[in-house]
């Protein structure tokens, strides 16, 4: 059976969840959200994650900030798990530790964490922020997850970093999740895997082949289990499905046909040097093209197109390599996100497979 877990983006910007002039059946406004994420849990979704945007860079023009969001999310639904992305930089742990232990404490135990390190310059330097070098950022996140570990398990927290100091902190109430709040972290770059393995609760994975996620996690498991670690791995899927392969393929052709040309670039313009800007020249969009860039996360790669079945076999695939979880993009939210839960989920679920092991895979 295929235990694999279900979230999707929260359409809490404007603009849907691709770079297109193309109609999307969606929108960014609460009353929407709400409606949302109470089908979504209905029709089996597990999670619910929250972007963080505070300018606009793609179209994005209109953003309700993540945060406040699943806080007003948690009241209208009874079992998601609601995920915030937060910016270390743009925020202090301190502060993001009591607001988190605070919805986690009303939501009874639904609150998450991802943190994000950052890739949108402007977003910080409009704000007089510094801007970090990339590895620099991931140095910063990591002391950030560190402090929100010990804020909400420690009575008297001290912590002294290169970029936060805490001296005692402590919040009451305490979360209700156990031991902490979930905690989520993505990018691509070797600085990405090495933070993941010491202190992430899940690795997200921008969209990528079976093979290239394979890869991924193979590394970060290593890496983890050398930390006496396991780390849960997520992975970006923008998801079609249509009554049969070649609509579900026309459709995507339409999208990329109608790309916002001048917003993909702009955003590609922005996010070039989040992978060509490390060490190893690897990481987030270091090998995106233009297609690519029209879903902001890769999401085209992982190849969820087709029909039901052969979306849920897809989906198998990525489950026996290692992925835990898919995080799923849709096009026309209102309409295919209750399609995904009621005509994939169970399909997936019912599913009958062996998962292998990462040492397995790296046999074979």
């Amino acid at each position: 059976m295929v235990d694999i877990k279900f979230a999707y983006w929260v359409p809490n910007v404007s603009g849907g969840l691709v770079v297109s002039k193309i109609p999307q059946r969606t929108d960014w406004t609460y009353d929407y959200n709400a409606q949302l994420a109470q089908t979504a849990e209905q029709v089996g979704f597990d999670y619910a994650l929250a972007q963080a945007r505070f300018i606009a860079s793609y179209g994005a023009e209109y953003q309700l900030e993540a945060l406040t969001t699943v806080a007003a999310l948690a009241p209208v639904t009874k079992k998601l798990k609601l995920i915030a992305a937060v910016h270390p930089g743009l925020w202090h742990p301190g502060v993001v530790a009591k607001m988190g232990a605070t919805i986690d404490f009303l939501s009874q135990g639904r609150f998450c964490l991802n943190v994000v390190s950052g890739w949108f310059k402007n977003e910080f330097t409009i704000y007089g922020e510094p801007w970090l070098d990339h590895d620099e950022r991931y140095r910063r996140s990591e002391e950030f997850i560190r402090v929100l570990k010990g804020m909400w398990t420690e009575d008297e927290f001290h912590f002294k970093g290169d970029f936060y100091r805490i001296n005692g902190g402590w919040v009451k109430p305490r979360p209700v999740s156990s031991p902490h709040p979930e905690l989520f972290q993505g990018g691509n770059s070797k600085a990405a895997r090495r933070m993941a393995s010491r202190v992430s609760d899940w690795y997200f994975m921008n969209g990528n082949t079976i093979e290239g996620v394979r890869e991924q996690i193979e590394e970060v498991s290593a890496l983890a289990r050398q930390e006496g670690r396991k780390v849960k791995f997520g992975l970006n899927a923008f998801i079609l499905v249509r009554d049969t392969e070649a609509e579900a393929h026309d459709v995507l052709r339409e999208i990329i046909a109608q790309a916002d040309k001048e917003a993909v670039e702009g955003f590609g313009e922005a996010v070039k040097h989040a992978g060509s800007s490390t060490r190893e020249k690897q990481g987030m969009w270091a090998n995106s093209n233009f297609e690519d860039l029209v879903q902001y996360n890769d999401g085209f790669r992982t190849g969820l197109i087709g029909t039901a079945e052969q979306v849920a076999d897809r989906i198998r695939q990525y489950y026996e390599v290692g992925v835990d979880l898919i995080l799923g993009g849709f096009l026309h939210y209102t309409d295919d996100l209750p399609a995904f839960g009621r005509d994939v989920i169970p399909l997936v679920h019912q599913i009958e497979t062996r998962r292998r092991s990462v040492e397995e895979l790296a046999v074979a």
